[in-house]
């Protein structure tokens, strides 16, 4: 079969799911890769699929915009004759799902996250809502990533109970993350890494302002960003943001990283305040490793933290919470901490196998396509 994915960046696939894609394509079928191009797009070529660039506007909200790229997915869809569309990431899911429907292409959408648009409250969320539930009306199988997010669509009748599936996230190679022992930092001075898009709805304002309350305690202990500055999205830190942080000593910036495995063994606690999550991969890829975790207590993170045995939880949109959580992990000895970094590699080996999302997603496309 043609089996074409589309996502609002490329890098998305290449880091996420390539071993999907590395099924698809063992199973025999055609892959073709729909999405802007960045610099993940020859990797991508590389692996066996076909890549098309694909033109939209990911931040913007602009009606006319969002009705051209469904347009737009529809002459895609009737030119490229796929035989089901995978989708990710929220306009391709709606859009994609609307042009899918129209040109009689079943369509298999997987909700990664809610957005701020669907968060903010008030008429974007109305509308966010009213697309969900006329994008997602016909369409046989939507994937979620953890169990609130499905909860909340069924509870508003975006889906019905019977259309809805959760997946652990993308899964985790467990091979490609194997288990390292805890870095040698000291007692004294862990590091604390925070993996993620720089943008406010990840929690990084908290995680700043943490760092600045911690260091001005304990000096030596060292907090690091790794992730893009000034991306696509209306929540986006500015760079400039980031340097002060950096001039001012709180924060060690990191950038952008092709493999982020070094980094993530480097470090004795990964956090992540997000404000809310489908299946943090963050969070999954350190735990695999053997890392523990600090996050917010909010749908995603808490399905992959265990409290106070992988990691501890903290209060949404509170730097002190946060802060207080930081205190509790520094406040542990050796032992504990790598106890806790054990625990939570055996939580991603018994549920977050990448093993079962490649086996429910063979599953949904022999079923929309009726192969079996």
């Amino acid at each position: 079969m043609h089996v074409l994915i589309t996502v609002n960046a490329a890098w998305n696939i290449w880091n996420f799911r390539r071993s999907l894609v590395a099924t698809l394509i063992a199973a025999g079928h055609r892959v073709t890769v729909l999405a802007p191009p960045d610099g993940t797009v020859a990797e991508l070529e590389r692996s066996g699929c076909r890549f098309l660039p694909l033109e939209m506007d990911v931040r913007g909200l602009n009606p006319l915009s969002d009705l051209a790229l469904m347009r737009r997915f529809r002459a895609i869809f009737r030119q490229e004759k796929p035989d089901v569309v995978l989708g990710f990431t929220i306009k391709n899911n709606i859009f994609g799902a609307m042009a899918a429907r129209s040109v009689g292409v079943p369509f298999i959408p997987n909700v990664t996250g809610l957005g701020t648009a669907f968060l903010s409250g008030g008429l974007l969320q109305r509308v966010a809502e009213a697309l969900y539930r006329r994008a997602f009306g016909g369409v046989p199988v939507v994937f979620f990533q953890n169990d609130e997010d499905r909860d909340l669509f069924v509870g508003r009748g975006l889906v019905r109970s019977g259309q809805a599936q959760v997946l652990p996230g993308s899964g985790i190679d467990l091979d490609r993350f194997q288990f390292a022992p805890m870095p040698q930092n000291g007692i004294g001075s862990p590091v604390f890494l925070m993996v993620a898009r720089l943008l406010r709805d990840k929690g990084v304002l908290e995680f700043v302002e943490a760092a600045r309350r911690i260091r001005a305690e304990r000096p030596m202990v060292r907090f690091q960003l790794l992730g893009p500055a000034g991306a696509e999205n209306r929540s986006a830190i500015p760079v400039d943001d980031v340097q002060a942080w950096v001039a001012e000593g709180c924060v060690e910036y990191l950038g952008t990283k092709e493999d982020v495995r070094p980094y993530l063994r480097a470090a004795d606690c990964v956090v992540l305040p997000s404000y809310r999550e489908g299946a943090p991969r963050t969070l999954i890829e350190a735990s695999a490793l053997g890392r523990p975790v600090i996050a917010t207590d909010v749908p995603g993170c808490r399905a992959v933290v265990e409290e106070g045995v992988t990691g501890f939880l903290c209060a949404v949109r509170s730097a002190e919470s946060l802060t207080d959580a930081m205190r509790r992990y520094l406040d542990l000895s050796d032992a504990a901490r790598a106890g806790m970094g054990a625990a939570a590699r055996r939580k991603m080996e018994r549920d977050y196998d990448e093993a079962h999302v490649l086996r429910a997603y063979m599953a949904a496309i022999r079923l929309v396509t009726g192969q079996g």
